[in-house]
């Protein structure tokens, strides 16, 4: 698969498929290649939590938010859980200053989700949660500052790109089918 298959196969997947559960082994595996990425003057303040027994996933799940843009839709539905999370945290020994690591975050987010999909995965990137929640449920000490969930499984639902709408609308949307779709602007909108 080259780059651009891996981007394009790199959806937010807010279905999953309970018959693949990940392991440990797998999870370490992406957050390996999340560890060699480029961080800001080096640093490096960045740690991972994994999340992958399933009464630990299964306890986890609620202190997520998914999909905002569908306020009236439950998602994912019952029984499409992620099989796994990695929970980035900001290890305030490190840093104290969150800002200034906000672009690691979404570099090493973006890393570990192409590395999913190469292993024929998929996950969702959730900034939709109670910080004190979540650190409570990881029992987290207090330098550490959870700041972004990654979601991992298999991919159990299809999700189509499609052109923006006259009216500009980005949101995404599902039909009847539970068909998710995407609208992109167009390459001549976005290069100045």
């Amino acid at each position: 698969m080259d780059f651009k298959e891996l981007v394009l196969k790199n959806r937010s997947y807010r279905g999953y498929d309970h018959s693949r559960w990940l392991i440990r082994e797998e999870l370490l595996d992406m957050v390996d290649c999340a560890r060699l990425a480029a961080s800001s003057v080096n640093k490096q303040p960045l740690k991972y939590v994994l999340v992958y027994e399933p009464a630990q996933v299964e306890a986890f799940q609620p202190l997520t938010k998914w999909a905002r843009a569908l306020p009236d839709m439950v998602l994912p539905h019952p029984g499409k859980e992620p099989t796994a999370f990695i929970v980035i945290c900001l290890d305030r020994t490190i840093s104290e200053n969150e800002k200034v690591f906000t672009r690691d975050l979404g570099i090493v987010a973006q890393t570990i989700l192409l590395r999913a999909v190469e292993m024929g995965l998929g996950g969702c990137m959730i900034g939709n949660f109670v910080r004190a929640e979540v650190s409570a449920a990881l029992s987290l000490p207090e330098h550490l500052e959870p700041l972004l969930v990654v979601a991992v499984g298999k991919p159990d639902e299809e999700i189509v790109l499609v052109d923006l709408p006259e009216d500009g609308n980005t949101n995404y949307y599902r039909d009847e089918n539970d068909v998710h779709y995407v609208p992109k602007r167009a390459l001549e909108d976005i290069v100045l």
